[in-house]
């Protein structure tokens, strides 16, 4: 008799999501079938330490991740870090989540390669990997490989590297990298677009472009 197998890995998405949009969408989507994920959690940010003050406020930017990612059974959303009076650390979100879901089950932190070469300014950043893994996700042009990698991550990356089968068998612990669809959407470039008034549909869900119209953001 077999033994009952756990929860599959689940995917960690944060991020400002300042709107949400179909960039974000597909990096999840892609993510959760290369790397075999059960689900992809999308984190909001409450209060982002490295940027500047969002244009939507946090109960704003959590209702369009809702929206967004309604009609996506593989996906939900996570509420904590916008409820949080707090700034929204990497480390901090990774204690709590390990805290909340048990030892066992295997987390993996979503990431794009410009957010991996930064790593060494994000706080406890040696830590993350023994709260979960991480997988990073490449872009047109610019893979892991062809990144030039500061010291401490290139030895990281070639003592930690794995492929994606592995995530499913250790909570934490390994470095994955995946290719992700290429698709050329910003949200800086879609607040441009709100501000300057120009259409913004193909670049996001229809829910998500209703509701900014409808709550009058980024004018």
């Amino acid at each position: 008799m077999k033994p009952e197998r756990g929860p599959g890995p689940l995917g960690l998405f944060g991020g400002t999501f300042d709107p949400i949009h179909l960039g974000h969408l597909r990096l999840a989507e892609t993510a959760r079938e290369a790397l075999g994920l059960e689900r992809v959690r999308f984190i909001p940010a409450g209060q982002p330490p490295h940027r500047a003050t969002p244009g939507a406020s946090g109960a704003d930017r959590l209702a369009m991740a809702r929206l967004a990612t309604a009609d996506n059974p593989g996906f939900e959303v996570d509420a904590a870090e916008v409820d949080a009076a707090q700034a929204s650390f990497t480390i901090l979100t990774l204690e709590r989540l390990r805290a909340e879901l048990g030892p066992a089950r295997p987390l993996v932190l979503l990431l794009g390669v410009d957010a991996f070469l930064g790593l060494p300014t994000w706080r406890r950043w040696t830590e993350l990997f023994d709260f979960a893994h991480l997988a990073v996700a490449s872009r047109p042009g610019y893979t892991l490989d062809e990144a030039r990698l500061a010291p401490a991550l290139a030895a990281l990356t070639e003592t930690r590297r794995a492929t994606p089968d592995v995530l499913a068998t250790a909570p934490a612990g390994c470095l994955v990298p995946f290719d992700m669809t290429p698709l050329a959407i910003s949200a800086t470039d879609i607040r441009a677009r709100r501000g300057a008034g120009l259409s913004l549909r193909y670049l996001l869900p229809p829910a998500v472009v209703d509701y900014i119209s409808r709550h009058q953001l980024y004018l």
